[in-house]
């Protein structure tokens, strides 16, 4: 079967038709859904930009409307075009969900979902994402460090590198059946052990104050704000610590163009588009998208940036 690669994206160059016409709407429930959540950007940036910065929030940005957070999406398990998830993930079930934890650490465990997040908890953290497809959010989260999940492990001291596994449901996700797309199943993701355990690496189960949807990647989903998007695996069934590095979907896919590390880097561009900027979703207008250029790391290189000191990073993208 030929190899199908998600092509340039020029569609996401253009703010679709239904969110020019919603905008405003949008703007305006998103913000009540905000403030009903108790995550209002200004009070949450109350204690000012340095407090922010240090909890890996972008400072004097306010959060993507929530209609396009939830309903513009890459989750190819459902479908391949943007609206996809919302539409086709119906049938999905995230509970029960069990999470398991294993490799080289001392206290291998499987968890149930409610025991994660009543062990954990969870807090608020507002991250920007940019896709590697050029376009960005900025998206309140809820969740907890894998770093606190690794701790309670007991990691040990072999251990290099995380890899995590989603769900296969082909009953319940059409894009696992439909044949059309070059990615196999599961999808499967990694991290080197110091990125993992870097507090701003997040388990997501929320988002804007409510359990995270099927589109999103319910129950349970990784979040490294200075990495492209497709790092974040979503629906994660099992975490394993390695003393290798693991295999990656997308890399396995297209090595060519999708690096291990995928750190958000507007030096170096995907072979058919530039990442010099980038498209911000929920701004602009049905004729002239708002655009910004694109910060290294993602804007997180005072908190990351120390993590590759002395890599190549246009070798080791």
């Amino acid at each position: 079967m030929a190899v199908y690669r998600y092509p340039c994206p020029l569609s996401s160059e253009i703010t679709p038709r239904h969110l020019f016409f919603s905008r405003r709407a949008l703007l305006g429930a998103a913000a009540g859904g905000v403030l009903a959540a108790g995550l209002n950007p200004a009070g949450a940036l109350a204690d000012g930009e340095a407090a922010a910065a240090a909890r890996g929030w972008p400072a004097a940005e306010t959060p993507t409307p929530k209609n396009d957070v939830t309903h513009y999406n890459n989750f190819y398990e459902f479908g391949m075009e943007k609206s996809d998830p919302a539409e086709l993930s119906g049938s999905f079930h995230s509970r029960p969900w069990q999470v398991q934890v294993d490799g080289l650490v001392e206290h291998p465990q499987t968890w149930d979902l409610d025991a994660l997040t009543a062990r954990f908890g969870h807090e608020d953290r507002l991250y920007r994402m940019r896709c590697v497809e050029a376009w960005s959010m900025v998206i309140p989260w809820q969740g907890f460090e894998l770093g606190a999940l690794l701790r309670a492990a007991g990691v040990k001291a072999d251990a290099r590198y995380v890899a995590f596994t989603s769900v296969v449901r082909p009953s319940e996700m059409p894009g696992q059946r439909s044949g059309l797309f070059s990615l196999h199943w599961p999808y499967v993701e990694g991290l080197r052990l110091d990125e993992a355990l870097h507090p701003l690496t997040l388990l997501a189960t929320g988002v804007y104050g409510d359990p995270l949807p099927a589109q999103n990647g319910a129950p349970i989903r990784l979040v490294v704000p200075w990495k492209y998007g497709f790092k974040g695996i979503k629906s994660i069934t099992r975490i394993t610590v390695t003393d290798k590095q693991p295999p990656t979907s997308w890399n396995q896919m297209a090595p060519e163009e999708y690096g291990f590390y995928a750190n958000v880097n507007p030096d170096v561009d995907h072979p058919r588009w530039s990442q010099s900027s980038e498209q911000i979703i929920g701004e602009g207008s049905l004729f002239r998208a708002a655009r910004r250029p694109t910060r290294m790391f993602n804007g997180y290189a005072e908190q990351v940036a120390s993590l590759y000191k002395g890599m190549d990073l246009r070798k080791e993208f």
